[in-house]
């Protein structure tokens, strides 16, 4: 029962086709569609050694270490920092909201220390830190290693708009102001 009903359904089918297509005609030519070529295979835009290339110039610092292991104030802004905020930040008038004493860590202590302080401080919405990383009176003939140090960091973390040296009374050249990007 069921297959003539499908045998009588196709047969209308074909025949409303072929009254639709009545005066369909079949052109005939020779021309044919272009044969595409396949497109080429994937390949990686940089060689192993063009990759090692880039990050190792990526890891360059083009920072002047010997501003910071010469004792002097250190000074750093991102492009979008101002000329009066920068002025602002200098005559310490924004309030410091958090701090962080690095006195005696090690360079690997500080710098997790360092980076668990920002993260904190940015989780508060804090805009300026102060940071003492110290002189380096005690490093002897090897200058001031963590100051330097955190010169390097703060200038790599996105999250640090810019800093200054302290005023004298805040730690003047061992201690820096940080203004901090909002989340």
């Amino acid at each position: 029962m069921t297959d003539k009903n499908d045998t009588n359904n196709h047969n209308q089918e074909v025949k409303l086709f072929r009254e639709l297509m009545g005066d369909v005609r079949l052109i005939e030519t020779d021309v044919r569609a272009p044969n595409y070529k396949k497109k080429p295979k994937a390949r990686a835009r940089f060689t192993r050694e063009e990759e090692k290339s880039v990050l190792k110039e990526s890891l360059k610092t083009d920072i002047d270490e010997t501003e910071a292991s010469s004792g002097g104030a250190m000074q750093f802004q991102r492009a979008m920092i101002g000329i009066r905020t920068m002025r602002k930040l200098k005559k310490g008038a924004f309030t410091i909201q958090g701090e962080i004493d690095l006195h005696g860590m090690t360079v690997s202590e500080a710098k997790t220390n360092l980076r668990v302080f920002i993260t904190d401080c940015l989780e508060r919405g804090y805009t300026c830190v102060r940071i003492i990383h110290g002189k380096g009176l005690g490093s002897g003939k090897r200058g001031p290693i963590l100051k330097t140090k955190v010169n390097v960091w703060l200038r790599r973390w996105d999250q640090v708009l810019a800093f200054v040296s302290a005023k004298q009374v805040d730690g003047g050249t061992g201690a820096l102001y940080v203004l901090l990007k909002k989340l």
